[in-house]
């Protein structure tokens, strides 16, 4: 069996899927402009390059890399015959033209995000100024899933509430199936210990406060984070904070004034420096061990897509407080897995983080219960048997449910 991955960077949330199908015994293909990691025994199929946004409109952006994308398939098939299926994200257009090469391949589709101009990430800011500008541009936005959407066979979204944020219409077209988490990786580990870039050894009997985000910006709380962490810095002389994550922005814009959130909040909390260790984007093995060391996890979000690592800190038995907002309240029962907090009220979190410092021993049955929940819902075993379910049904000529 053949099958074609699209991603505009792979290999993106199809990186446990391509190499199960790969081990399965699939010929397994990425369609991409590029391939962030090697995988052996997968090809890729690299697309010319669009220059995102500001650099064109949004939707010149989506039609360009929706037909740049077809015509690499295209020629894909014209050399090698059609796939038995084609899976990709349908969030940049690289899947608006598929059914226009493939009139008879099933495909389906990756639905991460849908933009909406209230209750979402946009405009979750009190200070956000949404213009008819920025409402018409989300719309535009949108208009590359729509006609994707309307050619699908099927889709799968990663949670329920990324899932309500598509129209209802098609909600009988998206299956709910997380990407998965690796359980054996991320598991508790006692006698974990992880090295700071100044020598020192932390372990799981130290007071260690982690926080996670591919970059330090507004979208992950990450300002939030940093006040309540200066607060319990004061109260509590033991207490050391990790961090991971790089200094770039992955959501939202930059600063008009050039500098980093780094840089801005150490200079308004004036934390001790010496207390704080920021590790920059690491490896993912240092990233479990992070977790597996923690005394308590830290997940702030805007109204946005879930990310990964809220749920390995979950799996490694990480005490875990995560914002009161609509992506977490699919993983986490306050009181009962861990904790939610108002995403802007710092000094809540630090009342909440110095509590779970205070009760780390009458927390354990709050940990087991974390990790059993990544077990049940988000284990990536379990989710690979899913989505391959899926696949292979629609491969074979099935119903897509």
């Amino acid at each position: 069996m053949k099958i074609v991955l699209v991603h505009r960077h792979g290999p993106g949330q199809f990186v446990h899927l391509a190499c199960h199908l790969a081990d399965a015994g699939w010929q397994v293909s990425f369609l991409c402009e590029a391939m962030n990691v090697r995988l052996p025994g997968i090809r890729t199929l690299r697309q010319p390059v669009t220059a995102p946004p500001p650099a064109i409109p949004f939707a010149q952006y989506h039609q360009d890399v929706g037909l740049k994308a077809a015509r690499t398939l295209e020629s894909h098939v014209r050399e090698e015959g059609a796939p038995d299926v084609v899976y990709g994200h349908i969030g940049w257009g690289s899947m608006m033209f598929a059914r226009d090469v493939l009139p008879k391949t099933p495909l389906i589709g990756y639905c991460e995000h849908y933009y909406h101009a209230t209750g979402r990430d946009v405009g979750f800011d009190p200070d956000d100024d949404i213009t008819l500008a920025k409402r018409a541009q989300l719309r535009v936005r949108n208009a590359a899933q729509l006609t994707t959407l309307d050619q699908l066979d099927a889709a799968i979204s990663p949670t329920k509430w990324q899932k309500s944020a598509f129209p209802a219409a098609y909600h009988h077209k998206i299956g709910v199936c997380h990407d998965g988490i690796d359980t054996h990786r991320c598991q508790p580990n006692p006698n974990a210990s992880l090295t700071l870039p100044d020598g020192r050894v932390l372990t799981a009997r130290d007071q260690v406060i982690t926080y996670v985000a591919r970059d330090l910006e507004p979208y992950r709380g990450f300002p939030t984070f940093m006040r309540a962490a200066a607060k319990l810095a004061q109260q509590n002389p033991d207490a050391q904070f990790v961090i991971a994550g790089g200094d770039g922005v992955s959501y939202g814009q930059a600063r008009k004034d050039g500098r980093t959130w780094r840089d801005v909040m150490m200079a308004e909390t004036q934390i001790d420096p010496s207390r704080i260790h920021f590790l920059g984007q690491i490896r993912h093995d240092q990233l479990i061990r992070m977790y597996q060391i923690s005394s308590l996890h830290i997940y702030l979000t805007y109204p946005f897509v879930l990310s990964w690592s809220v749920l390995e800190a979950m799996a490694c038995g990480a005490r875990v407080i995560a914002s009161d907002t609509g992506p977490c309240h699919d993983m986490i029962r306050d009181r009962q897995n861990g904790f939610l907090t108002d995403f802007w009220d710092s000094d809540a979190l630090a009342m909440k983080m110095a509590f779970c410092l205070a009760h780390r021993d009458d927390l354990t049955p709050l940990r087991e219960r974390a990790r059993k929940t990544i077990l049940n819902h988000f284990d990536l075993r379990r989710c690979l048997d899913r989505q391959t379910t899926l696949i292979e049904n629609l491969a074979s000529g099935g119903k897509s449910r």
